[in-house]
């Protein structure tokens, strides 16, 4: 991707996580990016994202978005599947921020033998779906009121991308 050459990605670690954390409160109030309604600690999202695939996207010192993977499940079987998160700040967006971190999350994936990554996404928020499906992903199913945000039932597109498999 040609994309900005003033943004960087790199490794997300705990000094970015005051920006990172604003990122998804920003993403939150949106109403249509997560079930989420409270930023966690930085310790409880550390605990449930994998280490050696989350990252940010910097101009200078800003984080102007950040990715990262969580398991779906702790059973041995699909230790190669997991859920990818991208969020963008608002100041970024239309940047090409969001295909790059996915990109370069994908191949962090594909490295570490993670064949399978999966996306849910609530189906209001259309510039998310189309980011996934220019880099890869598909829509697989529609799960109809899977949870409720705010008092109101809401449906989730489940997306995926296949990489390579031994």
């Amino acid at each position: 991707m040609g994309g900005d050459p003033s943004i960087r990605v790199e490794p997300l670690g705990p000094e970015h996580w005051a920006q990172v954390a604003e990122i998804y409160a920003e993403g939150m109030r949106t109403g249509n990016s997560t079930f989420e309604t409270e930023v966690p600690s930085w310790e409880r999202w550390d605990e449930n994202h994998l280490r050696d695939h989350r990252l940010v996207a910097r101009d200078g010192d800003e984080v102007l978005g950040w990715a990262a993977l969580s398991r779906v499940s702790i059973r041995d079987v699909y230790e190669g599947v997991a859920e990818c998160s991208v969020y963008v700040s608002e100041a970024a967006r239309g940047r090409g921020v969001g295909e790059l971190l996915l990109e370069t999350l994908s191949r962090s994936a594909d490295a570490g033998g993670i064949w399978t990554l999966e996306a849910v996404v609530f189906p209001e928020n259309e510039a998310s779906v189309a980011m996934l499906e220019s880099c890869g992903f598909r829509v697989v199913g529609r799960r109809e009121r899977l949870g409720k945000l705010h008092g109101e039932w809401r449906d989730v597109l489940l997306l995926e991308r296949r990489g390579p498999v031994d």
